[in-house]
């Protein structure tokens, strides 16, 4: 098999891509440690457990919408528990599974945090688009999570009912 090696208008878009993929997560972090003393990861963790009903989910589904392992989120809710912003208790439905639930403090400030990290992501990412090139980027990215993530565990993110059940 021969090697399908990139040509020039291919490496153009894949090396600025790469780029954007270097300095995104730096500048998303830097701005949440400022704001928040929260990595980008801490901050999807509580933002997701803020969308979720009662502020609760089982371990499993977060991991599965955080695409974190099990010991890597335990990690960082170890550390959020620490800080008072997320608590963890055995599932009443199933006694073997933990539940990781958003405490006031973390609700509190997820609402604080929001504003700056909304207007991070619409500075560094949206603002520069037009419409229709929002509209190309959320099409572009439908199609690298087709062959990224084929199970659609990430689905979660976009269509809380198409995600596939971590339960």
């Amino acid at each position: 098999m021969s090697t399908r090696w990139l040509d020039p208008e291919e490496r153009a878009a894949w090396l600025r891509f790469a780029a954007v993929m270097e300095l995104l997560p730096g500048a998303l972090d830097a701005q949440l440690r400022r704001d928040a003393g929260l990595s980008h990861f801490d901050y999807f963790v509580l933002a997701m457990l803020s969308e979720a009903p009662e502020h609760t989910l089982r371990m499993t589904a977060l991991a599965q919408k955080t695409n974190a392992t099990l010991p890597r989120l335990s990690h960082v809710v170890n550390k959020l528990e620490g800080r008072g912003l997320v608590e963890r208790f055995p599932c009443p439905e199933d006694g073997r599974a933990t539940n990781a639930r958003l405490t006031d403090r973390g609700w509190d400030l997820v609402v604080e945090t929001a504003p700056g990290h909304v207007e991070t992501v619409r500075h560094l990412v949206l603002d520069g688009l037009s419409r229709t090139q929002v509209r190309q980027l959320a099409r572009i990215s439908d199609a690298m999570l087709a062959r990224l993530d084929p199970e659609g565990r990430m689905q979660a993110l976009i269509n809380p009912d198409a995600s596939p059940s971590a339960d």
